[in-house]
């Protein structure tokens, strides 16, 4: 059974989780009601019945009751060394815990870069920035890309670039986030 925004849940056992948009480590207590906000990529955003957002990771999904989905990207992608377009699909799988659009169609990623480290190793460098200079989720963003794109066949390294210029605006959104957040 998948989650659903709006559907309600009882945790079944302590589940930790990071406070959005503080990005400070919470954990919510077995028997708390939560209701779902958004189901995106390998973690949920939740409300408590508290009225505190909490984005939980998918290793927790058994304390809401669920199982978490196998991923739609292999660990190790079997099509061959890593290249740019594996890069920018395995961001698009990244959500904005607090928008249910993935990093790249927010416009939060700038520019990927690969660079090779020696026989079939390579670097990656990814240029992104946050809606606000001082979200509090920038860390776990961080960490999402980092974990995300250093799992393909080849990634030594990922080098996460955090830039402010330019500032990140609504423009910046590609049609289709602008559409899905009702901003035409």
């Amino acid at each position: 059974m998948a989650m659903e925004a709006g559907q309600s849940i009882t945790l079944e056992r302590d589940c930790p989780g990071i406070q959005v948009p503080f990005g400070n480590p919470i954990t919510i207590p077995s028997g708390m009601g939560i209701v779902v906000e958004q189901a995106l990529g390998d973690s949920v955003t939740v409300m408590t019945h508290h009225g505190v957002r909490v984005r939980i990771e998918a290793k927790d999904f058994d304390a809401l009751g669920m199982e978490a989905e196998a991923s739609t990207l292999a660990e190790k992608p079997e099509s061959g060394p890593v290249n740019e377009e594996m890069i920018w699909d395995v961001l698009k799988t990244i959500y904005d815990p607090e928008i249910p659009v993935d990093i790249v169609e927010l416009g939060l990623i700038y520019s990927v870069g690969l660079n090779c480290a020696g026989e079939e190793k390579w670097v990656v460098d990814v240029k992104m920035t946050l809606t606000a200079p001082g979200c509090g989720m920038s860390q776990v963003l961080h960490d999402d890309v980092v974990r995300k794109v250093e799992k393909l066949t080849g990634v030594e390294e990922v080098k996460v670039e955090l830039v402010f210029d330019p500032p990140w605006d609504p423009s910046k959104m590609s049609d289709a986030a602008r559409l899905k957040l009702d901003m035409f």
